[in-house]
């Protein structure tokens, strides 16, 4: 074999290596993505993300993860979209861990960054709402998804 010949099959092995390369960080990512905490802004009201108790991301179709700092924001975001996403976690309100929307529930409870009221669990704990109602609370409007007068509200995690 020729020199010219195997530095020719060198060079097109480093070009397809460099290209699986780019497709493989190129992929988007799967499951929840932990934001920068104080430093990473709503997508919605573009304030910081600085209550880990409350946040929430989505992914869309094209792999962007964006994050809020407030269920009611993500609700409202993605109100205002054509597409639905790909993903959507929301952060459990006790304890540091991400749940699918599909495993979420909601509790109300007095505080939550943006006014809600709404903190993420699992869904089977007694006294949730689904997703849904607690997205439909938020579109209804401002007041709507925080806690009835005289029922019991739910505290988050210390953080």
């Amino acid at each position: 074999m020729s020199s010219k010949f195997v530095w020719g099959v060198v060079g097109l092995l480093v070009l397809l290596a460099a290209g699986a390369a780019v497709v493989v960080l190129q992929r988007s990512p799967t499951g929840p993505v932990e934001p920068a905490w104080d430093r990473q802004a709503c997508a919605h009201c573009r304030m910081h993300l600085s209550e880990p108790p409350f946040a929430a991301q989505l992914r869309t179709v094209e792999g962007e993860v964006l994050y809020f700092d407030d269920p009611g924001c993500l609700f409202l975001w993605e109100a205002q979209q054509s597409r639905p996403p790909a993903a959507v976690y929301f952060r459990h309100m006790r304890e540091p861990r991400w749940l699918a929307e599909a495993e979420t529930g909601f509790l109300r409870v007095d505080y939550s960054p943006m006014g809600w009221g709404l903190g993420a669990v699992d869904r089977r704990e007694p006294g949730t709402i689904s997703p849904e109602e607690a997205r439909q609370a938020v579109l209804s409007g401002p007041g709507k998804a925080a806690h009835p007068p005289g029922e019991r509200a739910h505290e988050p995690a210390a953080h």
